[in-house]
């Protein structure tokens, strides 16, 4: 923790606040995606995408999960989701999951999280979508459960009317990802339903 904090008290010699850029941050935000990703630490939106500040709105819970629009007792994912395309006018919203993923790995084992009822009700919000392939005869791989989680996601996303409206108008674009901690690779789900890794 020392470091950390360390850290924080000589930003502002780290960083140059008397240029521009920050003054122009301070009178406003204008972010151009909505980044839905995991709250794992290994998972940083900035550093895999190379945004600078301002540039993208995040929504980081575990699992990267979006509970359907008017879901009972739902957090504030509704609320972020909103704000983001109603007051920032984002015009792009990536759902982004991971491999290694502790929440994803959780529902794929079928773990005991009676002593995390928090955590053991937050993940009950992805699992009815999860549960063909997890109480399939397969036994699928962790990356095919975080890569399907990222696809039930987007559906749940379009629940939203606010994000409905935009697709319908054509002002707005929705993305999965999946980005690999150990490799670093980012794949893209394509219109044919796969994540597929695209270079240049």
């Amino acid at each position: 923790m020392k470091a950390l904090l360390d850290r924080a008290r000589t930003f502002t010699q780290r960083v140059e606040f008397d240029r521009g850029e920050y003054r122009k941050l301070a009178e406003g935000q204008y972010p151009e995606a909505l980044f839905i990703t995991c709250s794992d630490s290994r998972v940083i939106p900035a550093l895999i995408t190379g945004a600078r500040p301002g540039e993208i709105f995040e929504l980081r819970n575990a699992g990267n999960i979006v509970p359907s629009y008017g879901r009972p007792g739902a957090g504030g994912e509704a609320a972020t989701i909103e704000y983001a395309l109603e007051v920032l006018g984002v015009q792009h919203v990536v759902v982004c999951g991971h491999s290694h993923c502790g929440a994803m790995g959780a529902l794929k084992s079928g773990d005991d999280l009676t002593a995390l009822p928090g955590v053991d009700a937050w993940l009950q919000v992805a699992r009815p979508e999860l549960a063909p392939m997890l109480d399939g005869p397969d036994d699928p791989s962790l990356s095919d459960v975080a890569q399907r989680n990222v696809v039930n996601q987007l559906a749940a996303l379009r629940s939203h009317p606010v994000v409905r409206q935009r697709l319908d108008a054509g002002r707005l674009r929705l993305h999965g990802w999946y980005y690999e901690i150990d490799t670093g690779r980012v794949s893209e789900l394509d219109d044919d339903g796969r994540f597929r890794v695209h270079t240049g």
